[in-house]
């Protein structure tokens, strides 16, 4: 009869020795990941030195429906006005004076 311990000392799982190939495989994919990583960085670092330093100002889309430059504020129901519309004035107002 099989006691406790010759149960669970038993292997199951038959034999380790052969068909050793999982260290090999993963050292193999762990290297494809890297090399696929690496070349992955340097491809985006190449678009990002191509982009140039400023973008031109975009004029809103015409057809957005925008009348004014002002928006209702949801919180106390006054009307703010937009902040692009601010930044841009800004700019002006600093230009000129």
């Amino acid at each position: 009869m099989l006691t406790a311990a010759q149960v669970l000392a038993e292997n199951n799982f038959g034999d380790t020795r052969t068909g050793g190939l999982a260290g090999p495989m993963g050292l193999f994919l762990i290297l494809l990941l890297a090399t696929a990583t690496v070349l992955l960085i340097r491809n985006m670092n190449a678009r990002l030195r191509r982009l140039p330093d400023r973008f031109p100002e975009q004029a809103p889309p015409a057809g957005s429906g925008r009348a004014d430059a002002t928006v209702a504020d949801p919180t106390d129901g006054t009307r703010a006005q937009d902040s692009s519309s601010d930044a841009s004035d800004g700019r002006q107002q600093h230009r000129n004076g």
